[in-house]
């Protein structure tokens, strides 16, 4: 068994997978609505209510900023739990449209307090607000997300059964944002791979190794 440093692992798995292009979408705005529309379900679904708003808006912050709670109700349907997803995206564009949609400002204004300040929406739950902080306010940030969680455990770090057990752990100083950003998509795209269904790590690349945090 070699031991492998958080650094290490993800340049391992840079260097067999390829830069892993997440998150994928053409804006800021798509990607924070994706974020919130993926609670609780699968991709299909917060797709198909992502083609529904972008038919509406366009993603255009301003056309976003006009629509009603009823009507992005009506829009995002097809994800499920559509009223606390409505009052989630709803009430964040709203304060984002207060902020001129300055992405940059806010994550300079709120520093550290960024996370805090997410958590405090209704719907934003620890893992969207690292995803929104990660892809939307350009900051690095973990995502230990259930892909994340069955990895790092495989690669012993033991039972981490929740978001917050892996989490306090991963400290991403030594890594830029573009870095951070890849390593979320890497540990997804190997997560379907060998980590969906039947676990298939054994048959990974990093089964040889141990995480040293």
């Amino acid at each position: 068994m070699q031991d492998i440093t958080l650094k290490e692992l993800y340049q391992r798995m840079q260097e067999v997978a390829g830069p892993s292009g997440w998150w994928p979408a053409d804006s800021k705005e798509e990607i924070l609505l994706g974020a919130i529309l993926v609670q609780n379900t699968n991709w299909q679904n917060a797709a198909r209510s992502l083609e529904n708003l972008k038919t509406a808006t366009g993603f255009h912050p301003e056309k976003l900023a006009a629509l009603s709670r009823t009507q992005i109700k009506e829009l995002i349907r097809p994800s499920g739990f559509y009223e606390n997803k409505s009052r989630a995206i709803y009430e964040l564009v709203q304060k984002l449209s207060d902020a001129g949609f300055d992405y940059q400002g806010i994550q300079q204004e709120k520093g550290e307090t960024l996370r805090v300040h997410l958590l405090a929406f209704h719907g934003i739950g620890p893992e969207t607000a690292d995803v929104l902080r990660l892809y939307v306010f350009d900051q690095v940030a973990f995502v230990a997300d259930s892909y994340a969680r069955r990895l790092f455990s495989q690669l012993g770090l033991g039972p981490l059964g929740t978001y917050a057990a892996l989490a306090k752990q991963v400290n991403l100083t030594d890594f830029s944002l573009e870095e951070a950003q890849d390593f979320h998509g890497q540990i997804d795209e190997f997560g379907k791979c060998y980590l969906q269904g039947k676990n298939r790590f054994e048959e990974s690349f990093l089964k040889d190794y141990r995480l040293l945090l």
